[in-house]
């Protein structure tokens, strides 16, 4: 390890170490390994390996399958109604504030007409 350093933007005081190669001159990788004529370097950071692995950990799990399967069926049908049925491909206005908008009147309009087919369906069995 050559030293350590704060990992800038992150307001938990966590640390990244670097590490460097000695020489790399002799290297018959070291064209396709670095980009600089200096040695290279990388940086490692213990407690986001540690949390990426505890991720990776519960999406392999039995439970983390299940929760994935779940979602996805959830999840596709109603997008697959937008999408192909109402002929909603793109969002259009730019900034998070209007996106968030224009999501929540797409799915305003998709909850209205299912309510609306609900009302006609019993009216129908009345």
């Amino acid at each position: 390890m050559q030293y350590r350093r704060n990992v800038r933007g992150n307001l938990y005081g966590r640390q990244e170490e670097i590490y460097q190669c000695e020489d790399c001159t002799d290297c018959p990788y070291a064209a396709q390994c670095k980009k600089t004529d200096k040695n290279r370097t990388i940086s490692l950071n213990e407690e986001l390996t540690s949390m990426h692995q505890e991720v990776v950990d519960n999406l392999e799990s039995i439970h983390g399958a299940l929760l994935r399967m779940n979602r996805s069926i959830q999840s596709e049908g109603t997008f697959g109604i937008m999408k192909n049925d109402r002929w909603y491909k793109r969002i259009v206005r730019k900034g998070i504030k209007q996106v968030r908008l224009e999501i929540f009147q797409v799915s305003i309009g998709h909850n209205l007409y299912k309510y609306h087919n609900k009302k006609l369906r019993l009216q129908k069995a009345v």
